[in-house]
């Protein structure tokens, strides 16, 4: 009895650890010297669907998190789209990699994170390992996606990206928030835009007008999402959360409206960093930096929906 006993246990042991098994490959890729990625491939499928996820602004890594903000989004929103049969890549900038090794590279560009993910985009293609190639492009990473994919890829998600040219954003956020220095914004916003630097600003702006970090924005700030979401003609999915502080909903329409043929999705009290958030604004800010929340099942039935779609 007490033999049979045993049995039971250790098959009860089995069937608990293959349950718990992922359904999916997991291995680490290099692009190139700069960009490191990690490949999720599910095991069910010979010739899945493939999803290149961009992180967002700051020196975001592969799984969404940065400095001393860790909440694994990517990685929550990589790992739930292979278990639904969809393989992904996620990769960390390049900035991530410099600070690592203790030499961040100034002079960096916008352009240069286009070319990284065309160069990811490229690699995958390569391969020919997958049926359909997808970019999602999360907050930043929107702008970037629909510059590297520009008919390059077989779709495009937009997850929290701007509508507006990045300049008028910060307009917009600094009128909401700060409004006694919207002047002194809208005249540095307007030299940046003229592609010339300057130290005329309050010290108060200092975090994002700073000196060095200008030549960067100037970079950035040649780009309207909703001129570049125009030209696109492959399929447009664009999804933002009504309780997102930092890019808001009326982006995402902003995005929508510039090309009809785009699905639009807005997600009921999802956030920035895809969390859904049933309290205020605190909660909101707090959840940046809560790894034990899950991400929204509704934006990745939205995806899931979007790919299968479009097979």
């Amino acid at each position: 009895m007490k033999r049979i006993s045993i049995i039971i246990i250790i098959a009860l042991s089995i069937t608990k650890i293959a349950a718990q098994s992922p359904a999916y490959t997991e291995s680490e890729i290099q692009i190139n010297p700069l960009i490191d990625g990690t490949l999720l491939i599910p095991n069910s499928k010979e010739k899945p669907e493939l999803v290149i996820i961009i992180a967002g602004s700051g020196p975001t890594d592969r799984n969404g998190n940065q400095n001393f903000l860790k909440n694994n989004n990517l990685k929550k929103l990589a790992t739930a789209l292979t278990d639904k049969g969809i393989a992904t890549f996620r990769y960390d900038k390049r900035i991530v990699k410099q600070i690592r090794r203790g030499n961040v590279d100034l002079s960096i560009t916008f352009n240069d994170f286009v070319t990284d993910a065309k160069s990811v985009i490229s690699y995958f293609k390569a391969t020919e390992q997958y049926s359909k190639i997808y970019v999602a492009g999360h907050s930043q990473g929107s702008l970037v996606g629909l510059l590297a994919s520009e008919n390059n890829t077989d779709g495009f998600i937009s997850i929290s990206g701007a509508g507006q040219n990045f300049g008028d954003v910060i307009v917009e956020q600094i009128n909401n928030t700060a409004r006694q220095f919207i002047d002194d914004t809208e005249r540095v916003i307007k030299t940046l835009k003229a592609g010339k630097t300057t130290t005329d600003y309050p010290a108060q702006l200092g975090a994002i007008f700073n000196i060095e970090t200008q030549p960067f924005i100037i970079s950035w700030l040649k780009y309207n999402p909703t001129e570049i979401i125009s030209t696109l003609e492959i399929p447009i999915l664009i999804i933002n959360g009504t309780k997102d502080l930092q890019v808001s909903e009326n982006e995402a329409k902003l995005l929508a409206n510039a090309n009809t043929s785009a699905t639009l999705k807005l997600i009921e009290n999802m956030n920035h960093v895809l969390f859904i958030i049933e309290g205020d604004d605190l909660e909101n800010s707090k959840s940046y930096n809560e790894a034990f929340r899950k991400i929204s099942s509704e934006l990745i039935d939205s995806i899931v929906t979007f790919i299968e779609s479009n097979r």
